[in-house]
């Protein structure tokens, strides 16, 4: 089995991987602050949920539009250029007297580039590592991104206390400065992964492609449709509980780091496709206590419990490239983070609509029941999909070039 050491031995990976923590913290801080303003000036749990998650939703429109460019960008000038974006627009967030307006324009600018940004990285760590470490390398990536969403959340309450959720914007742009320029000085020179110019009918066309086989469409939603309806859970804390908000997001991140470790680590591969849809379903199983308004420790167990859900994704993840092309790797993945991303700002949006009209605690609720029936949907249809044949006696898939040669 795989271990940690190797990955940090291997070329690139490093730098990539600190590209990637700076990113999330900056994002998690600038999002943590520019949601607290938004709330405070508008009391409006719809309005806050969209400012934390709504460049999420936008990244819908950068999967259907700009996604052919992930394979056709040289990476280090693509990461380095798109943190670059990121630093400038958070720091136009953070200008006083900003209208809502033109809040929302900059964090839909911000989700057509990370749409883009998402498959970039995600490629060029395909490309990083062998195929038999990728597992490992998204658990770690995933496990920094938990790490930095506990301190950037952490952090975040910290500065919005002593100072001031405008400061603490300014503190993210920062951040996304750093994220550019470890890009930039850390990571080679590599071409393009693909020929061609990219192109909006090119995006349709691999779109298409990808998601013509019932196979990949299931690994698609479920990384998608689940975990984005819990998100929509969790984007409702701020209005919930205003001043332990970071503490409930700090919580999610530490449980979601826990599974993470867990399944990317020690997990047996033969345990791999028996667990994926268990695993997923703990994500919405704890939430319906917030039904019962629980008390903050209870309340913190219970968000910790489901983030440690989130590790079904990687398992998800790893179907997933077993049934990808090699030269469409980097889309297949951009068009995993974009759809996933997507479905979490619409699943905020819902969730601050059921929450303008009947409480926080309400609209939890009915996002974790919804999550749980997609996750038993789909694990039936995969059930019926496989038959009592698709696994051997030891437990082990088909190889994942043969399943590429059936159904790419």
């Amino acid at each position: 089995m795989p271990r940690y050491r190797d990955l940090f031995r291997t070329p690139e990976f490093t730098p990539l991987f600190l590209t990637g923590a700076a990113h999330t913290a900056a994002q998690t801080v600038a999002g943590l602050g520019l949601a607290t303003l938004v709330f405070r000036a508008t009391g409006s749990p719809l309005l806050s949920a969209l400012a934390l998650f709504g460049p999420s939703l936008a990244q819908l429109i950068g999967a259907t539009t700009l996604l052919s460019a992930a394979d056709r960008l040289p990476p280090r000038a693509a990461i380095s250029g798109i943190a670059l974006f990121f630093a400038l627009g958070t720091a136009v967030l953070a200008v006083p007297g900003l209208p809502a307006w033109a809040v929302f324009l900059v964090l839909l600018a911000e989700g057509l580039a990370a749409a883009l940004g998402g498959g970039v990285r995600h490629g060029l760590l395909n490309e990083v590592l062998a195929r038999e470490h990728f597992l490992l390398g998204r658990s770690v990536t995933n496990m920094a991104v938990g790490a930095c969403q506990i301190g950037g959340f952490a952090a975040g309450g910290l500065l919005i206390a002593l100072f001031s959720p405008r400061g603490t914007v300014l503190v993210g742009a920062g951040l996304y400065l750093t994220a550019a320029l470890l890009a930039r000085l850390g990571l080679g020179a590599r071409p393009p992964r693909a020929a061609g110019r990219a192109s909006v009918g090119e995006t349709w066309r691999t779109n298409r492609l990808l998601l013509s086989s019932p196979a990949r469409r299931r690994a698609y939603l479920a990384l998608w449709v689940p975990n984005g309806l819990i998100v929509g859970c969790e984007s409702l804390f701020v209005p919930y509980d205003p001043e332990r908000a970071g503490l409930l997001f700090a919580c999610a991140a530490l449980g979601m780091l826990l599974g993470d470790t867990a399944v990317g680590r020690f997990l047996p591969a033969r345990l791999r496709g028996r667990i994926r849809f268990p695993l997923q379903a703990l994500l919405a199983a704890p939430f319906p206590v917030f039904a019962l308004d629980p008390a903050l420790p209870l309340a913190l167990l219970a968000v910790t419990v489901s983030a440690s859900g989130y590790a079904a994704g990687l398992l998800h993840q790893e179907r997933l490239m077993a049934l990808v092309p090699e030269e469409l790797v980097g889309h297949a993945l951009g068009l995993h983070t974009s759809g996933m991303l997507a479905l979490q700002g619409a699943s905020a949006a819902l969730a601050g609509t059921l929450a303008q009209y009947t409480s926080p605690r309400t609209g939890m609720v009915v996002l974790a029941l919804a999550s749980l029936t997609v996750t038993y949907s789909l694990a039936r249809a995969e059930g019926r999909a496989q038959g009592p044949t698709s696994v051997s006696p030891s437990g082990s898939r088909p190889s994942p070039r043969r399943a590429r040669r059936r159904t790419a």
